[in-house]
């Protein structure tokens, strides 16, 4: 679909989606959302430096009104289960773990899980993945690695709209302006050595089933799938990262323009307005406050790694 009939076709579902997935009352609405952000292992562990949090995951979430809770590595399921229900949604960063083998796959396999369940019960916690994220939601859905490599290592590039997109539940409440330029500038920042086809996606039923095909990109011999979302859960991933171009420096691939910064915050209000939806909570106050990132210093590595900050944990 080309941009103009994409804008087109924005202007005439006036906002409505076609699709209808399990949600909780549409009348309520938790504006104290506490969404969860996946730590994952540090590859050369330091004293008290055994897992990591990219500081910009957390000021995403922040800037669009949402507060956040670090989900440590290597704890136990009944621990996650207890998290689960009090936090309203969870966030998979990107990262260099294995997503078979590592903490972080582990953990993010329990709240699929957990998810999973609830969504059965009519309990709406959205998940979100981002690069790595989004390829451990692919391996969670289909059990199977699809993975290919590809040569989209530090590129940003302009996103390949599928026709699905248009009535899509995150992409319906963009600016036109904005889809025209997601569509025609290079502001979606890929950092990825490996990607899932289009060609493998579409042989697999499960993945078919779950998802939608909402963008595409090519790194000019292999079409990859770059953002998805699941067509009845509050499921959703992207290959690139919308993170970037707000809140990392140290690269001159990372987009800084005007519309390279809102869909820094499109997105995020996006993700935060799902949690929104979940009305999970602590305890208690002094629960909750235990829990936050509030209680870490995030720590300046701008100087030596790609992200300006980072949390450490031990």
């Amino acid at each position: 679909m080309g941009v103009l009939s994409f804008l087109l076709f924005c202007y005439v579902v006036n906002g409505i989606s076609a699709i209808a997935i399990p949600r909780i009352s549409t009348d309520k609405r938790n504006d104290r959302p506490i969404i969860g952000v996946l730590a994952q292992e540090v590859y050369q562990p330091q004293p008290k430096q055994n897992s990591y949090i990219a500081a910009s995951y957390v000021k995403f979430l922040e800037a669009a009104g949402a507060r956040v809770v670090p989900v440590m590595i290597n704890q136990t399921e009944e621990e996650y289960t207890q998290l689960f229900k009090s936090i309203n949604g969870i966030l998979f960063p990107g990262g260099g773990v294995s997503i078979l083998s590592s903490g972080y796959a582990r953990a993010a396999g329990i709240f699929y899980k957990l998810a999973m369940e609830a969504a059965s019960q009519g309990d709406y916690f959205p998940l979100w993945g981002t690069c790595l994220g989004f390829e451990q939601l692919l391996l969670l859905t289909c059990g199977e690695n699809l993975l290919s490599h590809t040569n989209t290592t530090g590129v940003s590039l302009p996103l390949q709209f599928t026709k699905e997109a248009a009535e899509s539940r995150l992409f319906k409440s963009f600016p036109p302006n904005l889809i025209e330029a997601l569509a025609t500038e290079n502001i979606t920042e890929n950092s990825h050595t490996w990607s899932i086809s289009v060609e493998s996606f579409m042989k697999n039923e499960a993945l078919k089933k779950f998802y939608k095909i909402l963008s595409t990109n090519t790194d000019g011999s292999t079409e990859f799938v770059s953002t998805m979302e699941a067509y009845n859960h509050p499921v959703y991933g992207t290959q690139w990262h919308p993170e970037k171009n707000a809140f990392e420096w140290s690269k001159p691939y990372y987009a800084h323009t005007p519309s390279a910064i809102q869909t820094t915050f499109y997105m995020a209000n996006f993700i935060v307005s799902e949690a929104k939806k979940n009305f999970h909570s602590f305890a208690s106050k002094d629960e909750e406050e235990k829990h936050l990132i509030y209680n870490y210093n995030p720590v300046f590595t701008g100087a030596s790694s790609s992200f300006q900050q980072i949390y450490y944990f031990e």
